[in-house]
């Protein structure tokens, strides 16, 4: 489980298709302490909850020395349910991910209980550039907009926001500077596709409904 607060911003530096390209092995450098990340730990990347089967220090000599140029890395496989429903099968050397590493009990619920199973992908239909601010225009299926509502939480490339207007199966965020700074939101663009995750509690309340009617 997670909270949609991104930790860290993460870069892919190797992609390989393995498996007749069923499955993809991706590499991703980090900021993480190499010593807290665990073959079989969940990280979410961009909102998928992807499992680490390796983790390493790459880069200068010395990672205590001062200017070293060491960083951390960890593996993950996206298999093919994941390509097929993510943007996952658009991610290239160099794309940046949002990262969040599991909930730990205890932790601060800082956004809102995110499970990193992605529902589908959102459209981009526009991006407003505010004073040091966006507003983003988004649009979904109609299956997943039943669960979107104005004021509602949301999870759009792993990062936890809150729902402004709904009109239909589209609907609009606005970014603060602070999420802006800390995550890879700012390059969104129009046309741009994002993961999207409904709120798990509105899913739950619909079916609840659905069984009772």
């Amino acid at each position: 489980m997670f909270t949609g607060i991104v930790t860290d911003i993460g870069e892919i530096t190797s992609l390989k298709p393995v498996a007749q390209g069923q499955l993809h092995r991706l590499r991703i450098a980090c900021r993480y302490d190499r010593a807290t990340i665990a073959d079989g730990a969940s990280i979410a990347c961009n909102g998928v909850c992807l499992t680490v089967v390796a983790s390493g220090v790459a880069g200068g000599k010395g990672s205590t020395q001062k200017g070293s140029t060491q960083k951390t890395w960890f593996d993950v496989d996206a298999a093919a349910e994941t390509l097929r429903m993510t943007t996952a099968k658009n991610w290239a050397v160099g794309t940046r991910l949002n990262l969040e590493r599991a909930l730990k009990i205890g932790d601060e619920l800082g956004g809102h209980i995110v499970a990193g199973h992605a529902d589908g992908i959102a459209n981009i239909i526009a991006r407003d550039d505010l004073p040091d601010m966006a507003r983003f225009e988004l649009s979904t299926t109609r299956e997943l907009a039943r669960f979107i509502a104005p004021k509602g939480s949301i999870t759009l490339d792993g990062v936890s926001l809150t729902v402004n207007t709904v009109n239909d199966v589209a609907f609009s965020v606005l970014i603060i500077p602070h999420t802006l700074s800390v995550t890879a939101l700012s390059g969104w663009r129009a046309g741009g596709e994002v993961n999207i995750e409904v709120d798990l509690m509105a899913r739950y309340a619909a079916r609840l409904t659905e069984m009772k009617v």
